[in-house]
């Protein structure tokens, strides 16, 4: 069972805005100097994926069960300045896997317990000259807008560029 709705008796705007779910999908092309099999082990080997992919703030919990059906779950406490602290949460679900090739997965976000978006994420993997053409396909369901709702693409794309640039990072030899 997930997280109570939240209580927005009296207040209709927030409850008609919780109502209405905004679509978005975006893509992002990456070039790594490492062959696809490297690559797909940054997503499958869980202490090498820690290196690349976390949540903002100090981690209170993570698991990953890199198979079809399991998934991963992480947990963090997030403080900006002048703002309270923030649980987010991570909750990932594998759909296929394909060894060296490709990736889908599902996964929601949350803050203070509240579903912020739901997204499907294909990874693509193709081999090429430099490496591994790394081809990353979300389709975002905004579930819960932010403060500045026309924000929350940006931001999630961003936090994707981001993520990749580590994965890349960690595939550097050392």
């Amino acid at each position: 069972m997930g997280p109570a709705a939240p209580d927005f008796a009296g207040d209709v705007q927030d409850a008609a805005e919780l109502r209405t779910i905004r679509h978005d999908t975006f893509a992002i092309t990456r070039t790594v100097a490492a062959p696809p099999h490297a690559v797909f082990e940054a997503f499958s080997d869980a202490p090498l994926r820690a290196r690349w992919f976390r949540l903002p703030g100090r981690t209170v919990s993570a698991r990953h069960d890199f198979t079809v059906d399991g998934g991963e779950t992480a947990s963090s406490l997030y403080t900006a300045a002048g703002t309270a602290p923030k649980t987010l949460e991570y909750t990932s679900r594998y759909l296929d896997i394909v060894p060296d090739a490709r990736i889908v997965y599902t996964y929601t976000s949350a803050v203070d317990g509240i579903r912020h978006w739901a997204s499907l994420v294909a990874v693509e993997l193709h081999p090429d000259n430099s490496g591994t053409r790394l081809l990353w396909t979300e389709q975002a369901a905004f579930l819960a807008p932010s403060a500045e709702p026309e924000h929350d693409l940006p931001h999630l794309r961003g936090a994707t560029r981001l993520r990749l640039n580590g994965l890349v990072a960690a595939l550097k030899p050392t």
